[in-house]
This record gives C-alpha cells, structure tokens and sequence, in this order.
C-alpha cells in the first residue's frame, strides 16, 4: 500500500538499494502547518525500509536542516545515494529562503556519508553552485528563486556523472523567462571534486523547469526521466491540460538530451516519480500522489507503477493506479 504517515507531508522520494533490502529517502513536514505549500521552507529527509517496495518500515529523520545562513540553512530537499568504497553518499539539495514572505531562494548541492543507509553525517566540502557561466542565479532576476536541485548521480564512460534541475542563463536570442529548463550538469572522477558543464540540453523546449531528473535506460534505450506541473510549462506546452512526469531521448554517448521531443507518461497526478527496478526485474516508476480523491494535497508515495515499452520502443505506464 502507498507509503504515508498520519501527521506528515510526505512527497519527493530516491531509492537506494544495498541487495537485501530497498531504502526510500523520502521529503516531508508537518501537517500542522495547515497549507501543504509551506512544506517546502520545512522539508526533512526522512527514511523508510522494504523488502517488496510496497511495505515500508520507517525509520524516521535522517537529515535536517543546517544552521541559520548555511546553504542548507532553511530545508533540505531532493537528492540521490551512491553506494562507495566505504559506505554510500547521499547527494541532497539545501535551500535557503532570503525572505519569509516570499519564495526568493538559492538551492546548492551538499553531501552527506554513511556507512549503513541509517546514520548520516554531513560532510564538511563546499557545496556546489550553479556556475553563472552557464546557469541562471538569482542577481539575474529573472525568477524568483537561483535553480539549482535534485541531483541524479550515475557512473558511465568511466566517469561520474550529476544531472540537476537548473535554468539557463538568458542571452540574446534565447526564449522568454518561463521557457529556460535545462538538464543542468557536472562530472567528477571520485564524487569528491566536481566540474561545473555547460547544459545538456537548450532553454525552449517548452520547460521553466525539469524536476527530479533521472537517467535511465529501457530495451536498451537510453532516456532521461524528469517532472513539470501545468503551471511550469512554457512555450506551445502551455496549452496542453495537464503536466506531469516525462521522459524524452538521451543519447549516452554525450549525454545531450533532446527535450524538445518529451513525451508525458503520467499526469501530474503523480509526480517527482522515479524509476526503480523490483527484485524480479520488472521496472516500474514510484513517486508522490500529488492531488488525493477530492483535489487535495496527497503527500504520500505510491506504490510501483509498472511500465512497459510501447511500439515505438518509448516507455509506458501499463497501470495509473497509484
């Protein structure tokens, strides 16, 4: 049955899987709070086990927080794990809000070790930036928050690879403010020193931004996986009735991915959704029921949703249920 807790928002979730036993690192804040939008300024990572993936044993909180002015200062959103030679690493996005009427933030990418998928500890090395080079930051002013979250880490061609929700920097000729999303990227030979690229993709494709990205591969294809909501599509997307979760051609060889050809494979009803491989090797995608039966925040995560391959070789959703 979905993952959900009486008196906490649950949403965006990553999987680590050590062979025996899956882990759901998992957002998520009071119900308190009253206005399920004031979850982000309040999210934890939390933590949960399974031998099925769909039932899960909490673990409660892993990661909070940082202090006041720290990059992570305000609340700690959506990340991945890596396993190591030592243990595992969890890559997380920190977020601090300049204002507390306003959604004017600036995201960084922090680190967190672990030897056991229980106990973290953060680690003491400078958080990554978005590189103005490239990326948009906040002094652009161009929107209201310096985009620069949800690391996706994975190894291919001998190198580490990072996929991160980011915006291009507007120069001339390039669309509107609303249509700048890119698959943001950086790469690094031992997950310790990271070097800042340039896009893997170009701002137009009808994306503010591309959530939760994943890199993943189905019939021997290669796609990347991300979400948009209807309320962040751009361009000629802006017409369509619903956002959701996407996935649209990568080409492994130099990672560029073509998103102007993305394809919605589940409404925003779900979203953040990621795709995880069960014990018999039937893939599937988990993410948060975003609205409930009666239009109302979900916050709680679904149970796997299998997929399939359609006759273009594209993946599908085989069951909406969620």
């Amino acid at each position: 049955m979905p993952f959900e807790l009486p008196d906490r928002w649950v949403w965006d979730c990553w999987i680590a899987d050590d062979g025996d036993r899956f882990h759901l690192f998992y957002l998520n804040a009071p119900r308190a709070l009253g206005d399920p939008y004031l979850r982000h300024r309040n999210a934890v990572v939390g933590h949960a086990i399974s031998q099925d993936l769909r039932d899960w044993e909490d673990q409660g909180v892993v990661l909070e927080p940082g202090t006041a002015g720290e990059f992570d200062g305000t609340a700690t959103w959506t990340g991945c794990v890596v396993r190591t030679v030592t243990g595992w690493r969890m890559f997380y996005t920190g977020s601090l809000f300049l204002d507390p009427s306003e959604h004017t933030n600036i995201e960084s990418i922090g680190t967190a070790d672990s030897r056991d998928l229980q106990s973290w500890s953060k680690t003491e090395r400078p958080p990554l930036r978005a590189d103005p080079r490239w990326y948009e930051t906040l002094p652009d002013r161009t929107w209201p928050e310096e985009a620069w979250r949800d690391p996706w880490v994975f190894f291919e061609g001998g190198v580490w690879h990072m996929l991160i929700t980011a915006r291009a920097r507007r120069v001339a000729g390039t669309p509107d403010d609303r249509d700048l999303g890119v698959v943001g990227h950086a790469t690094s030979d031992d997950l310790v020193s990271w070097t800042i690229n340039d896009p893997l993709s170009a701002p137009g494709a009808g994306f503010a931004h591309l959530e939760v990205l994943q890199a993943v591969e189905f019939d021997g294809r290669h796609f990347v996986l991300f979400s948009c909501d209807r309320a962040h599509l751009a361009g000629a997307r802006r017409e369509l009735q619903q956002g959701g979760v996407w996935v649209a051609p990568r080409d492994p060889a130099t990672g560029w991915c073509d998103i102007e050809e993305a394809r919605q494979i589940h409404d925003e009803s779900l979203y953040a959704a990621r795709v995880v491989r069960e014990r018999d090797g039937r893939q599937a995608l988990i993410g948060f029921v975003n609205t409930g039966a009666d239009g109302s925040f979900g916050g709680r995560i679904s149970d796997p949703i299998p997929l399939t391959i359609d006759d273009e070789g594209w993946p599908s959703v085989r069951s909406m249920e969620t």
